[in-house]
């Protein structure tokens, strides 16, 4: 018996101790395939997924490098029927291929005929297929490329796409790198993007994404659409893109609720491409608007419905998609597989953060307790009012106020999801609120008064989860968020990361209402981050006001 800090169990289940000292080094050797499900203090656990796997395999990894990880850090001996498993899980992928024929186009290639058997009796590919060429070799309607790839993923046969891309209409786009360089891992990212053709980096808050996506456009030398999550996010693409490249600001476009310019690189917001006008989504036709020779999702976590339906037609184009996490709450992570592509490069936030290019974070969880009237409502309201009851107590008000005073002066953001308590905390506090209904100018103005530290205090609702960079936030107090939400709780972090002009270490405080909901929800928001290596330190609020 080892001394490992890991111990796998035959139901798929990996248990690490957190205060092993082998914990940091097993968590970087199970983080491309294993899936964080729970992290309280002491033992974490992951799980082995299909999926998981696949991204694995898709990414360079083998079988072979997965079983040695479990092999070299589990405590007891490996269930031997869970390292069968895995090999033939992982050897699933690529026994399907799509490849371009020299006169039959499009095609299925099979490595496993009666895989390929299989599939061409599953109701799930009926009129996809056209004509078997030979025993191994089936046509595939030009269609449906990327809707073939998602019914054989649901098959448990994900294909590797191997058959290429249209190099759309050319554009000159060339990277300055006039007083910076590319890091490292922008570089390694990039390239590795572009040797799989499609897929999905995967990088911190703060860690450079758009730079990603320039590099990516400099080597595609071509026409680009990029979809982003609203204005202001698109008009920081603009800015960072003129700064960063060649493209002047005429060559740019934007394709939002305001503006409808199409142009060599036209950045378009989901929200504009998924309006519908009499039942239909009018705005998609932006897709064919242009013989795009890339596609960029950024946030493509966030990626809206008709995003994926549309995206289906479009497999021969090249597709970027760039995100701080993978989790989807609506459990679309195989979409993202067969449509956008799969994970290509994957850089763990604290590794980003030792090499000093993200700031280190310190999280803390604040735990209030409701009074009895409030613990009374609490428990006769109906299941659905629940966490509003606990997430908007006054006594997360009281919180924030002292959180603020605390940290007077710092840049600081208080952030939450019910607009009454944002509101309430904004007068309290005197400080502007960024909602909704704010407008893209308003939103601008306070954003750019924030970076140049005119403003050191921000109220903001979920408006400002996404994409939005204010280099110097320093403090971030959240009262309220949207359930159980991992790809939030990632994302309000990093809207600190950006590495300060001192050095500091940024703080985040979750205030949590114990014993409700809230509390449950607050663990399960914690989950990414703790896969990250984040770990939330507990305080009273008693002993915080005190």
């Amino acid at each position: 018996m080892s001394t490992g800090p890991l111990i796998v169990q035959s139901d798929k289940t990996l248990l690490l101790e957190v205060d092993h000292p082998q914990a940091q080094d097993c968590r970087k050797a199970i983080a491309p395939f294993a899936e964080l499900e729970r992290s309280p203090e002491h033992i974490h656990t992951y799980r082995l997924t299909n999926l998981g796997l696949w991204n694995a395999r898709a990414a360079g990894h083998d079988a072979e490098q997965v079983i040695d990880a479990l092999l070299t850090y589990s405590r007891y001996a490996v269930p031997h029927a869970l390292l069968v498993d895995v090999a033939e899980t992982m050897a699933r992928f690529g026994r399907l291929r799509l490849e371009k024929h020299p006169t039959h186009g499009l095609v299925l290639v099979s490595a496993d005929r009666p895989v390929l058997e299989e599939v061409l009796r599953a109701k799930r590919v009926a009129g996809m297929l056209g004509n078997r060429i030979d025993a191994d070799t089936v046509v595939v309607h030009g269609s449906e490329r990327g809707n073939l790839k998602q019914a054989l993923l649901k098959l448990g046969w994900p294909a590797e796409d191997l058959a290429g891309y249209v190099d759309g209409e050319a554009h000159p786009i060339a990277l300055r790198e006039d007083g910076w360089l590319l890091r490292d891992y922008q570089r390694e990212a990039a390239e590795g993007f572009w040797h799989g053709g499609s897929g999905v980096v995967v990088l911190p808050c703060g860690a450079g994404k758009t730079i990603v996506g320039a590099a990516a456009m400099a080597t595609a030398q071509a026409t680009t659409l990029i979809l982003v999550t609203n204005t202001v996010s698109a008009r920081q693409w603009k800015d960072e893109l003129v700064r960063r490249t060649s493209l002047t600001e005429d060559e740019i476009g934007e394709y939002s609720g305001a503006v409808k310019q199409i142009r060599p690189v036209t950045i378009a917001t989901y929200q504009v491409m998924t309006t519908r006008r009499k039942g239909t989504y009018s705005h998609l036709e932006l897709f064919d608007a242009r013989d795009w020779g890339l596609i960029i999702y950024d946030e493509v976590h966030l990626l809206p419905a008709p995003i994926f339906r549309m995206t289906a037609d479009l497999q021969a184009r090249r597709r970027l998609g760039l995100t701080a996490t993978l989790v989807r709450e609506d459990g679309r992570e195989g979409d993202v597989f067969s449509l956008i592509g799969p994970k290509r490069y994957d850089a763990p936030w604290k590794d980003i953060e030792a090499q000093g290019w993200i700031a280190p974070a310190d999280c803390i969880e604040v735990r209030v307790t409701l009074d009895e009237g409030e613990r009374i409502a609490y428990a006769t309201a109906e299941p659905e009012e629940r966490y509003r009851l606990a997430s908007c107590t006054p006594a997360k008000t009281a919180v924030a106020e002292a959180l603020v005073e605390r940290h007077r002066g710092e840049p600081t953001l208080v952030i939450g999801q019910y607009l009454d308590q944002l509101d309430e905390i904004g007068a309290d506090l005197d400080a502007p609120v960024i909602k909704g209904d704010t407008t893209v100018r308003e939103r601008q103005r306070l954003f750019d008064a924030f970076r140049a530290g005119e403003i050191s205090l921000l109220v903001v609702s979920k408006v400002a989860n996404f994409s939005i960079d204010l280099p110097e936030a320093a403090v971030a107090i959240q009262v309220s968020g949207s359930f159980g939400s991992r790809q939030e709780e990632a994302q309000r972090l990093g809207r600190l990361l950006r590495p300060k002009a001192d050095g500091r270490a940024a703080r985040f405080y979750a205030v949590v209402a114990r014993d409700t909901v809230d509390a449950e929800f607050a663990q399960h928001r914690q989950r990414f981050l703790a896969e990250q290596g984040y770990a939330y330190t507990i305080t009273d609020a008693d002993e915080l006001l005190a």
